[in-house]
C-alpha cells in the first residue's frame, strides 16, 4: 500500500505538481497523424495533463499544438479557421502561427504594434511513424525522441490506435506490467478446461501455472518485468515485459513458441488526459515482414484486438453499458463474459474509481512489479524536485528494445538466456 501523500504525488499530473513536471520532461504521444491528415484541415481539440490544447496542420504541413484559448477574450480556438499558415479566432479575427506568434490582429488599428506583444503558449511537435508527439517541458531541456522500434518500421509493418479510458493513467500502467492477471482476466476457457465448447487458452503455459514468480531488473529506461512459469520438465517459460519511462509498456508475444525472436508484438502508451482520464495508445509491431490484411485488421482495426471505437476514439463498450458483459458467456466460455482484451482491462481498472486509494490495498507477491514501478516513478519525481533530471528523457536510443517470451532451461537466468533478444531491430536500416 501507499501513503495518501505518495498516492497523491504518484497520480497528479497538473503543471507544477512533481509528477506533472516529470512527465513534461518526456516527448508525449499526442495525436495519430490521421487526425490532422492534410494542410489546412480541421483543427483538433486535445487535452493532455490537464491542459486544453488546439492542434492544427498549417498550409505548409507544419503542426501546431497551442494553448486552446485565444489570449484576447479566451475563446476556444477549436472553433477557429485554419487558413493561410495560421489559426484564426472567429470572435475578433486574431490569428496565430504554429509557434504561437500573433500574425494578424484585424480588430486593432493597423498602426498599432500590439500583435507583436501577444504570444500564445505553443509546444514543440514531431511526427514519426504515423504519430504526432508533443513536448510540454522547459524549452532548454527538449530531449531526443524515444527510438521506439515501431516508429521506424514501414507502414505495412506497424499499426497505431488510441482509445479513451476513464481512470488515472497510473492504474492503467500498473495493469500493463501485471503478468499475473492474464491467467484470469483474459482467460478464454473456464477452469482451464479444453474441449470443443470451450476454446483453448492463447498460451498453454499461462494455463498450466497461474502463479508466476517475478524477477525485476531496473534498467536505464525503466524496468524489465520477468514472470517465470513452470513449463515442460526442466524448463521455465519466461514472459518479459518492458516498462519504459514514463508511459510505455511493451507486451511479450503470446504464442507457444520457443522464443519470441522476430515474432509480432504489441505495445502501449498510457498518456494522462488529466488526473482522471487517460489516452490508451496501442501499437502493433511486426518487425520482420508486412502484415497480411487479416493480421493488420486484428492488430490495429476496430474489429481486432483493441475493439470498436467511435469517431472520437471513445470505446463503444464502456461503463455506461457495463462493457456489454454477457453472463452466459462468463459462465460457459470466458472468465469475464466481456469481449476484447482492452475492454476487460478497462472494466477492472475503471471499476477501481478514477483514482485508486492505494492506502487501502493489500498487495501480494504477484504485485512485485507494481510495487517496484511505484517506487521508481515516485523517486524520479522527487529527484526532479531536487534538480536531478531523468536520464531516460535525454537518451532516445535506450527505447530501442523489445519484449520477450522464451523457454529456457530451469538453471538459466532470464537475463542471460534472453539477453540477445531485448534489442530492437537496426533503426538506421529500418528507416532506410
Amino acid at each position: 500500500m501507499l501513503s495518501k501523500e505518495d498516492n497523491e504525488l504518484l497520480t497528479r499530473v497538473d503543471r507544477g505538481s512533481p509528477m506533472g513536471e516529470l512527465l513534461r520532461r518526456f516527448w508525449t504521444p499526442a495525436l495519430i497523424s490521421e487526425e490532422l491528415p492534410t494542410p489546412d484541415c480541421n483543427p483538433v481539440s486535445l487535452r493532455l495533463m490537464g491542459e486544453d490544447l488546439v492542434c492544427f496542420r498549417d498550409s505548409n504541413g507544419s503542426i501546431g499544438i497551442l494553448d486552446a484559448y485565444c489570449p484576447h477574450r479566451r475563446v476556444n480556438l477549436f472553433y477557429g479557421r485554419n487558413e493561410e499558415c495560421g489559426i484564426r479566432c472567429v470572435y475578433h479575427g486574431w490569428k496565430f502561427d504554429v509557434a504561437g506568434n500573433c500574425i494578424d490582429m484585424p480588430s486593432e488599428p493597423e498602426k498599432t504594434n500590439f500583435k507583436n506583444k501577444v504570444k500564445l503558449t505553443s509546444y514543440p511537435t514531431f511526427e514519426r511513424g504515423g504519430i504526432i508527439y508533443v513536448y510540454m517541458g522547459p524549452v532548454g531541456l527538449k530531449p531526443e525522441l524515444p527510438d521506439l522500434e515501431w516508429a521506424y518500421l514501414p507502414e505495412a509493418r506497424r499499426t497505431a490506435t488510441k482509445r479513451l479510458q476513464e481512470n488515472n493513467w497510473v492504474q492503467a500502467v500498473e495493469g500493463g506490467i501485471d503478468s499475473s492477471h492474464i491467467s484470469f482476466l483474459h482467460n478464454r476457457s473456464i477452469g482451464q478446461v479444453v474441449n470443443e465448447k470451450s476454446p483453448i487458452p492463447r498460451n498453454k503455459y499461462h494455463a498450466q501455472d497461474r502463479h508466476p514468480v517475478f524477477e525485476i531488473e531496473e534498467v536505464d529506461y525503466g524496468l524489465r518485468v520477468a514472470a517465470r512459469r513452470n513449463a515442460d520438465p526442466g524448463k521455465f517459460y519466461w514472459r518479459i515485459t518492458q516498462y519504459l519511462f514514463p508511459y510505455y509498456t511493451i507486451i511479450p508475444p503470446v504464442g507457444d513458441f520457443e522464443t519470441s525472436e522476430g515474432q509480432p508484438y504489441a505495445g502501449h502508451a498510457w498518456v494522462p488526459i488529466d488526473n482522471e482520464n487517460t489516452w490508451t495508445w496501442s501499437f502493433g509491431v511486426n518487425p520482420t515482414r508486412d502484415y497480411t490484411k487479416e493480421e493488420r485488421e486484428f492488430a490495429g482495426g476496430q474489429n481486432g484486438m483493441w475493439g470498436p471505437i467511435d469517431e472520437n476514439y471513445h470505446p463503444l463498450q464502456n461503463s455506461r453499458n457495463n462493457y456489454l458483459i454477457d453472463r452466459d458467456v462468463q459462465r460457459t466460455q470466458t472468465f469475464t463474459g466481456i469481449s476484447g482484451i482492452p475492454n476487460q482491462d478497462a472494466a477492472v481498472q475503471e471499476s477501481m474509481g478514477p483514482i485508486i486509494d492505494r492506502s487501502k490495498e493489500r498487495l501480494g507477491t504477484s504485485d512485485a512489479a507494481v510495487i517496484k514501478f511505484r517506487k521508481c516513478l515516485i523517486q524520479l519525481a522527487k529527484d526532479l524536485t531536487e534538480g536531478k533530471e531523468p536520464l531516460a528523457a535525454s537518451r532516445g536510443h535506450l527505447y530501442n528494445v523489445r519484449s520477450v517470451s522464451i523457454l529456457l532451461d530451469d538453471d538459466v537466468a532470464f537475463s542471460d538466456g534472453a539477453k540477445n533478444l531485448f534489442l530492437g531491430g537496426n533503426i538506421k536500416s529500418a528507416a532506410e
